[in-house]
């Protein structure tokens, strides 16, 4: 971010896009409030801010997001706000600012999302985008009050730059603009043709921002729209959130350093890492990398699987054909002959059609399973038996290793998008030159040369051994208990939320509460937090949508008995309308806690 919005050429090109859809009337002006710090003399951004979050009483919230209970805020939301920069109270503060109406663009968003992508689009995306829509989009500014960032390039804009979510995504064409200038090419067909594909690969917590804001942004400026927004969940590590700043994490120069660049280590090293990062890349729900997963997809399939086969037919064509290429015989081949060649003809269309589709984790395992097809192939054709009984057996076993040679040269082909350096090293050993791993290449039984001589067998990966899983999972608890170690001991410190603004019986008496029974409880499809719960009142039964579940299981609060606020309007969270809302109490650390009688009573009973 540094790098980018200190460039000049950025500057230009984000200063440019604002202009372009100012100059059209494709942005709103607004005069609004905001927080400003009088010892600063400046207006305060979101971060800028701390104070009590009303929803736990976490006395350290920033003006976005509570740290404690993760709930999403506004400066405005914060009980007794501060300005970080100075500590005092800020004040309120007109002043202008320019925002992108996406209020406008709903029925266009809803049509090329929803529409033309809901098929195509993984439901993660799809569905993210949909809740937004259905909840009605807003327009968001895209100005702030700072004194660093891109200037506002208009006049009596003195002191305005760009909002960072506004300026960021630009960042993505004046990188390439600058690549275009480094390499002596033409930037506008990547972004302006429409024969170009612009797609997204960004974590789940982005959607949002690729999907709708980015989007409306592109096509304001006359730009190409993403393809494609393949969105992964989030991947975890041994059991628990990946967290630099409490050591549970793996950092890449330190795998590089003790994998690759160790005297055990090499380029494979490397690949093993890309196959298991890929195999369990979280492409539709959260993933998590453990060491013993890490050495169990080493050991298992890139050796006993992938290498095997390899090394395998490279020793047998050494042992049983001179150590050259031998010829395919027509006549004598079998139908075990024909369904291997027609295997490996339909590998490739359909670790294409996959890729195309993003869904790199079947198309990976589509290469392994092809390379153990060629390991039962081999099996059953037995060519060392066919050696030891008679002379007149070499025309099957010429066969059999002309097909296992041929497949040895297309898996080398098929998992260069994965293994770059095993497809390389794979080459060498067949010594073949670069351009065989061309995509075209693929599925073809003329890849070798019949009499070609062929180098000998090396392995193209070693197996991780118990000692050295158990030193990484050793050195990542290590890690976790030296940062906590270094966190100051802090004391703890109960606080209470400030109360409310006092009201007059008569508001309280507006407001009806009942007891009820919680009949059924289950999670809300794609929202985290959210409980759709069937509430008995008595009289009738309601559904109501919490957001509770992240403190309680849906099979542990059936039978319980709840307060209701039971005349509040109904509400749609997440396409599902819910009537009425259940009473919780939050102590200072967020926990929450139902509001309850404490013997059972009649649902729908008063309470007052």
């Amino acid at each position: 971010m540094y790098h980018r919005t200190s460039s000049p050429l950025h500057h230009e090109t984000a200063q440019e896009f604002f202009t372009a859809l100012n100059d059209r009337n494709d942005l709103e002006i607004k005069e609004t409030e905001q927080y400003f710090d009088e010892e600063s003399q400046t207006f305060l951004a979101d971060r800028y801010i701390k104070g009590t979050c009303p929803n736990c009483g976490y006395d350290s919230a920033f003006g976005d997001q509570c740290e404690r209970c993760g709930t999403s805020l506004s400066p405005e939301m914060l009980i007794n706000p501060v300005s970080t920069l100075s500590g005092r109270t800020p004040v309120k503060k007109k002043t202008k600012h320019w925002y992108l109406p996406l209020n406008r663009h709903e029925d266009f968003l809803r049509e090329w999302i929803l529409g033309e992508h809901g098929n195509d689009w993984r439901t993660t995306v799809t569905g993210q985008c949909k809740s937004w829509l259905d909840g009605g989009l807003q327009p968001r500014a895209v100005t702030r009050d700072l004194d660093w960032g891109v200037q506002v390039p208009l006049p009596g804009a003195e002191g305005k730059v760009l909002y960072v979510w506004f300026d960021a995504p630009i960042g993505y064409i004046s990188a390439t603009k600058q690549w275009a200038l480094d390499h002596g090419k033409d930037w506008k067909p990547y972004w302006m043709d429409k024969g170009t594909q612009l797609v997204h690969f960004i974590g789940k917590d982005n959607i949002v921002f690729h999907c709708i804001i980015f989007p409306v942004m592109l096509k304001l400026h006359g730009n190409i729209l993403p393809a494609q927004v393949p969105a992964n969940e989030f991947m975890n590590l041994e059991g628990d959130k990946m967290s630099t700043s409490r050591g549970w994490s793996i950092e890449m120069d330190t795998y590089i350093r003790e994998w690759v660049q160790a005297p055990n280590g090499g380029s494979q090293l490397a690949d093993t890492l890309r196959y298991y990062l890929t195999q369990i890349a979280p492409e539709t729900k959260d993933s998590e990398f453990t060491w013993k997963g890490f050495q169990e997809a080493n050991n298992s399939e890139l050796v006993n699987i992938f290498g095997n086969f390899i090394n395998r037919a490279m020793v047998l064509m050494h042992k049983l054909c001179n150590g050259k290429v031998p010829p395919l015989h027509a006549a004598v081949m079998d139908d075990t002959d024909r369904n291997m060649i027609a295997a490996l003809a339909a590998s490739k269309q359909t670790v294409e059609d996959l890729l195309e589709q993003y869904r790199f984790r079947e198309a990976l395992f589509e290469v392994i399973d092809l390379a153990r097809k060629g390991n039962k192939y081999l099996q059953e054709k037995e060519p060392w038996k066919k050696a030891a009984q008679q002379a007149e057996n070499q025309q099957l076993i010429d066969n059999c290793l002309h097909i296992c040679l041929q497949l040895c040269a297309n898996l080398a082909v098929l998992i260069n998008p994965f293994l770059p350096f095993t497809a390389k090293k794979i080459l060498h050993l067949l010594k073949v030159v670069d351009k065989i791993l061309e995509w075209k290449n693929a599925g073809s039984m003329k890849l070798l040369s019949t009499g070609y001589t062929l180098r000998a067998p090396e392995l193209l990966f070693r197996k991780i051994e118990d000692a050295e899983v158990q030193a990484q999972i050793e050195k990542l608890n290590k890690s976790k208990m030296e940062k906590q170690a270094e966190e100051p001991v802090k004391e703890t410190v109960h606080t209470v939320a400030p109360l409310k603004p006092e009201i007059v019986f008569d508001d309280f008496a507006k407001i009806d509460l009942r007891v009820g029974t919680i009949l059924s409880a289950k999670k809300v499809e794609k929202a985290d937090k959210l409980l759709q719960l069937e509430i008995d009142l008595g009289s009738e039964k309601r559904t109501i949508v919490s957001g509770i579940a992240l403190h309680f299981a849906p099979e542990d609060i059936i039978g319980k008995q709840v307060t209701v606020v039971a005349n509040l309007a109904p509400r749609k969270m997440r396409g599902i309308e819910s009537n009425g809302m259940i009473l919780m109490a939050a102590d200072a650390a967020g926990k929450l806690y139902f509001v309850q009688p404490n013997e059972p009573i009649a649902p729908g009973s008063g309470v007052s």
